[in-house]
């Protein structure tokens, strides 16, 4: 990592500029975290309803299962 010439941190930081990568992309880095993150929950969701779903038929497709609960 290349300081450029840099040999104190004791200046103002606003003579020097970025200090850092991707300045000033707070806040569309804030807007796509939270759309990734809402989008990730809904994906999730949606899986787990649809394995629910799945294991659930199965279930009610086992003999056993439909006699022990025509027995109830």
């Amino acid at each position: 990592m290349s300081t450029n010439g840099m040999t104190s941190w004791a200046v103002d930081l606003n003579d020097i500029g970025a200090v850092y990568p991707f300045q000033g992309w707070e806040g569309l880095m804030l807007i796509l975290g939270l759309i990734f993150w809402i989008g990730f929950h809904v994906l999730q969701i949606r899986n787990e309803q649809r394995e629910l779903r799945y294991e659930q038929k199965a279930d009610l497709d086992d003999v056993w299962t439909r006699d022990a609960i025509a027995k109830y």
